[in-house]
């Protein structure tokens, strides 16, 4: 019986810990290099499934204000749907800070956000209506990034070989409307 409790707490640790999204003291470049896209600057919502018991359903409403900062780099505020992340200590009052710039790796556009002194990284997905930013895990990759060059190999690597992206889903904020 003890065995059997122990492999049940292997597997909830290791699903907990499977699900996080990537956090780094590296950004996909050492500095901002591209300058920021004017069509993301305002208030951006939209409703995102929240974990629930039992096969119910229920979504609540997230907004996300991108300001400038500099001409390479964006303020950012997240509000809505953040009970679930206080256990990672990223809420100051009622909204998750920080500041974030773009990197292009292989054609795609990403979001460095610096947040309570971590990078997360995340790709961004922009059509003409609407944006869509999904995290990537932190199984993207298996080797220990040791800095930005490193990181940017990675990802690189990551999209090249992989069937499809290795994003965090309790970190997506899919089609994200404008609200200015």
């Amino acid at each position: 019986m003890r065995q059997f409790l122990r492999v049940i707490l292997f597997c909830m640790v290791a699903l907990i810990l499977w699900g996080c999204p990537y956090e780094s003291p590296y950004g996909i470049d050492t500095t901002e290099l591209e300058d920021i896209d004017e069509s993301l600057l305002g208030s951006w919502a939209a409703f995102v499934p929240k974990p629930c018991y039992e096969g119910q359903y229920k979504e609540d409403p997230v907004e996300i204000i991108f300001s400038k900062n500099t001409d390479q780099e964006y303020n950012v505020a997240i509000t809505g749907f953040i009970d679930e992340l206080k256990p990672y200590k990223v809420i100051a009052n009622d909204s998750i800070k920080g500041t974030a710039f773009i990197s292009t790796v292989s054609k795609k556009q990403f979001l460095n956000a610096f947040i309570k002194g971590k990078m997360y990284i995340a790709e961004i997905k922009k059509d003409k209506n609407s944006l869509s930013i999904f995290c990537l895990s932190e199984h993207f990759t298996s080797k220990y990034i040791k800095s930005s060059s490193e990181l940017r190999k990675a990802i690189e690597f990551h999209y090249k070989i992989a069937t499809s992206p290795s994003y965090d889903d309790y970190f997506v904020l899919k089609k994200l409307r404008k609200l200015d």
